[in-house]
């Protein structure tokens, strides 16, 4: 199974709090901040909500 590397990019300041849950679900709290995370449809959805604020590679 595929891995995605994902980074924060954009700030969370005066984003909505749903948003910010979500990058903090991801393990993503500074800019800069990378984790990787397994290719499947809930890792997705998160990408999905939050794709103006990342940049994702896969691995």
């Amino acid at each position: 199974m595929a891995n995605l590397r994902i980074k924060l990019v954009k700030s969370l300041n005066g984003r909505l709090d749903k948003h910010i849950a979500t990058a903090h679900s991801l393990g993503l709290k500074k800019i800069g901040s990378e984790t990787v995370q397994p290719d499947n449809p809930q890792t997705r959805g998160k990408i999905a909500q939050i794709s103006y604020l990342i940049s994702v590679t896969e691995e």
